[in-house]
């Protein structure tokens, strides 16, 4: 890809909300997105309308109330969607009748931070603070495996987070990661660990104030052909009670354990809470922020930085439309849709 090209991203639609959205799901082929809201309940809306209004999905099963819900994710050939919490439950609805169909009450023993789906819809895999990844059959809901490596202890000796998850485009991989930036490479079918590579460059400890961490690896991605994986969280942090420092990226050849470049926004402050390529291997979308939210476009060739831009909101999550020049996302106070364009 050339990176003489220059790139701009423009707001389309703007849904706002007084709750913060944490997690999204969008149905291939349509403009319905599922949002996991910081009131606990999951929201589906139909963004072609001239003013979506999102409405609870409900029912006898549903996440307590305040509950953040962290994890949405498609599955069972788009039948079921899946939601995690910080109640630590997995909730399994049916998405046309919008109700609840199944619960894992006690899915993990801390908090949920992650739900994704393998590519082909079969499996569920979910990360949380216990620091294991569960394995799921998204038809059943059936536990299929444990996947434990991670430490439950920062080098410190504090409580760890194991943040997010991401499945390779062909589903053969899974790659986990904490908040002390140790991923982990798993192979989904012997469920062994193949593979580790290293982000403790995202997390920060402050050994004099109030002996407190912050940071840590928040998203993850695979590059189309599945060689390359890509990183996202935030440089090193000198006020931890702020996110006051550069977003960053870090890209590994995962098999050769080799670490390919390390990316620092120059505008762009915060996490980087999601990463996705383009289908085309073109760009490296990443968004996130701190008080204020950013969009980052990478050039996955040269790991240049090609756009740097303000966002509405903090973003939490995002979700490429079917043509990849759009993508809906959620974060503090609403929803919006933007355009990627060529200038």
């Amino acid at each position: 890809m050339s990176t003489t090209r220059n790139f701009q991203i423009a707001e389309e639609k703007k849904v706002s909300r007084k709750d913060i959205l944490f997690s999204l799901a969008r149905v291939p082929g349509t403009t319905t997105v599922f949002c996991g809201s910081s009131d606990g309940t999951v929201y589906h809306a139909d963004l072609a309308e001239e003013k979506p209004e999102p409405v609870a999905l409900e029912g006898e099963i549903r996440h307590r109330p305040g509950g953040y819900v962290t994890g949405l994710a498609l599955a069972d050939g788009n039948r079921r969607l899946v939601s995690g919490a910080y109640d630590a439950q997995l909730i399994w609805w049916d998405t046309e009748t919008k109700k609840p169909v199944h619960r894992v009450e006690n899915a993990h023993g801390k908090w949920i931070r992650k739900v994704v789906a393998s590519p082909d819809g079969r499996m569920i895999a979910s990360v949380a603070d216990d620091m294991v990844c569960r394995l799921w059959d998204a038809g059943t809901g059936k536990l299929v495996a444990e996947l434990q490596g991670h430490r439950i202890e920062t080098p410190q000796h504090y409580p760890s987070m194991l943040f997010t998850c991401a499945f390779s485009p062909d589903g053969a991989r899974l790659a986990t990661a904490d908040k002390t930036g140790h991923i982990i490479i798993w192979d989904v079918a012997s469920r062994k660990e193949i593979a580790v590579a290293d982000a403790s460059c995202m997390y920060t400890w402050d050994p004099k104030q109030r002996r407190h961490s912050i940071g840590g690896v928040r998203s993850l991605a695979f590059s189309p052909d599945g060689r390359t994986l890509v990183a996202g969280g935030i440089g090193q942090i000198g006020n931890i009670d702020h996110l006051g420092a550069n977003a960053r990226l870090r890209f590994f050849d995962w098999e050769k354990a080799v670490t390919l470049a390390e990316v620092e926004a120059t505008e762009s402050k915060g996490l980087v809470e999601r990463l996705a390529f383009h289908p085309g291997g073109d760009w490296l979308l990443g968004c996130g922020g701190d008080n204020g939210g950013f969009a980052i476009l990478i050039d996955p060739q040269s790991h240049k930085v090609i756009y740097e831009g303000k966002a509405t909101f903090h973003i939490h999550d995002f979700s490429l439309t079917d043509s990849p020049d759009r993508f809906i996302a959620a974060g503090h106070n609403g929803l919006v849709v933007k355009k990627i364009a060529v200038v």
